[in-house]
């Protein structure tokens, strides 16, 4: 049995079959699949509860683990057997029982001569959902659980919420850069992994003292029903832009799905609803909510519940008068630009909504942490700045180089691309977005996967007009493209680097191939301060 962290690294290191993407869009095993210290539960009381349509059992047995991915199925384990994004898990039972399987969860009917035991139900991935948290002890209930979902900032704001409740070992996280625990830390496998995953983390922090978690959950998480029944007590709503609509299929859909997390669709409704007044979706989510939903607002320069009044934005920061239901400070933020003061707003309302005082929290701001992959500072002897990012919507390209305008004295030059195998119609708005807030640009290659880098440049090219021609190139290759950023810098100038922020791989055609925007800057930094010595 393999645990999170090991099958994180043979999945990204694996080339794209149809086993494999089935494993990908149903990540496999719990972190910890045999619950040490506890007799197993047996098959028959963990699936009890669910609305079973048709069954074929004969007697008690001890469930060791729940499966998801065939492969790693052991003797005791129930298999899940998931529809996934690409491949269905139904194609894989055989190969199950095989492997020592003594329960099958399926939304067909196998039929009375099936050899082992099986269960139909009518949403497999519901039905995993409700399992595995009896499985691991229903650890949200034994500990305050803050969900984060929003188009941009889950991941600054997870962090900084954590930071603002007490830390990394007292909060657990579960999130994009990483899993926070307690007792130890693990790499993170997906913003919010599957259903048996999240219940073995949770129950990990439970072991390792957290009496508080922080989660990012993102839209996919949501629909898939990886969060299904966890009881979320504050649930924030940061923004909506456009992105995921190859999911999705329109706004309209995304917002729908991302509403369901504050209106009980999910199988719990949350105590308190944390939404962002600034934001046309968040006012329209307040004004949907039920009456039995507590709503704090917040916002910058906005009529709401916690709010930044006077705010100034520079190089070292901002400034802003923070205003709330109980007082009001003076702030001094390290974050640059606007919408990290929306972050920390964010933060700070969750930490109210869980009975924190903010009087008490304002020091602890001075210290904020910086994020992985957020607006990152690269520094490697050069006389010009250079900003590795995250950011790869259309709204979060246009904050970020907004953001690096406000603190550049000199040329803004930006990298970035646009993913592969995703939704097509937001490439123009990000190059759009690109352009207007640099003045130079070279775009690239940003995970391709399986599509042709050429199709991705000419889905780009349509929002370059007359007025762009000699501000943008187009490079394929995303180490030339960040080379000659940074040959085009001089003093007083910034390149930012766009689009991967902490990720450390490039997806090329079902291969994953290492690369971290961060360690490539600093090399290239490095070698061209070496050749100009050298001259």
């Amino acid at each position: 049995m393999i645990g999170l962290a090991e099958f994180q690294t043979s999945t990204l290191l694996s080339s794209v079959s149809a086993r494999q993407a089935y494993s990908r869009s149903c990540p496999s095993v719990s972190m910890d699949s045999q619950r040490r210290g506890s007799l197993n539960p047996s098959v028959a009381s963990l699936l009890g509860k669910l609305e079973i349509l048709k069954r074929k059992t004969s007697g008690e047995h001890e469930a060791t683990c729940l499966i998801t991915d065939s492969r790693r199925v052991v003797p005791g384990a129930i298999f899940f057997a998931i529809n996934g994004l690409r491949t269905n898990g139904n194609h894989f039972i055989e190969e199950a029982v095989d492997r020592g399987a003594v329960g099958i969860v399926t939304e067909e009917d196998l039929g009375s001569h099936f050899p082992i035991d099986f269960f139909q139900v009518a949403d497999a991935r519901q039905a995993l959902a409700e399992v595995s948290k009896l499985f691991y002890g229903q650890p949200d209930t034994q500990m305050g659980i803050s969900g984060i979902t929003g188009t941009n900032g889950k991941t600054t704001v997870s962090i900084l919420t954590q930071h603002l409740m007490g830390g990394q070992e007292s909060v657990g996280l579960l999130g994009t850069v990483r899993y926070d625990l307690g007792r130890r830390t693990l790499p993170s496998f997906k913003t919010t992994p599957e259903s048996v995953d999240v219940y073995a983390l949770l129950s990990e922090m439970v072991k390792g003292g957290c009496k508080e978690a922080v989660m990012e959950i993102s839209s996919h998480g949501i629909d898939q029903k990886r969060v299904y029944g966890l009881e979320v007590d504050v649930a924030a709503f940061l923004n909506l832009t456009q992105d995921h609509i190859d999911y999705h299929e329109s706004m309209e859909a995304y917002y729908q799905v991302k509403r369901r997390l504050f209106t009980g669709e999910t199988g719990s409704k949350p105590d308190t609803a944390v939404i962002n007044f600034d934001c046309a979706y968040g006012r329209r989510l307040a004004s949907e909510l039920s009456s039995d939903v507590d709503v704090i607002s917040f916002g910058i320069q906005t009529d709401c519940a916690i709010r930044a009044d006077k705010l100034v934005l520079d190089s070292d920061g901002a400034r802003f008068e923070l205003t709330w239901p109980d007082g009001s400070a003076t702030v001094h933020s390290p974050l640059l630009g606007r919408y990290n003061v929306s972050n920390l707003l964010a933060a700070l309302s969750i930490a109210y909504a869980k009975g924190f005082s903010l009087e008490t929290l304002l020091p602890r701001i001075e210290a904020l942490p910086g994020v992985p992959g957020r607006m990152e500072r690269i520094l490697a002897g050069q006389n010009y700045n250079v900003l590795v990012d995250y950011a790869h919507t259309d709204d979060a390209l246009k904050n970020a180089c907004g953001l690096v305008r406000d603190v550049t004295q000199g040329k803004v030059i930006t990298v970035f691309g646009c993913g592969g195998d995703r939704d097509r119609s937001k490439r123009a708005l990000m190059t759009r977005a690109v352009l207007e807030g640099s003045d130079l640009v070279i775009a690239t290659s940003d995970n391709p996967r399986r599509e042709s880098v050429e199709q991705i440049f000419a889905d780009m090219q349509t929002a370059c007009g007359s007025e762009s021609e000699g501000s943008i190139q187009f490079v394929v290759d995303r180490k030339r493209a960040i080379s000659m950023a940074l040959d085009l810098a001089g003093p007083d100038d910034c390149v930012l680097i766009a689009g991967k922020g902490h990720e450390t791989y490039q997806e090329f055609d079902g291969t994953v191939i290492p690369f971290d925007d961060r360690q490539v800057a600093r090399e290239l930094i490095e070698l061209k301060n070496l050749s100009s010595g050298a001259k």
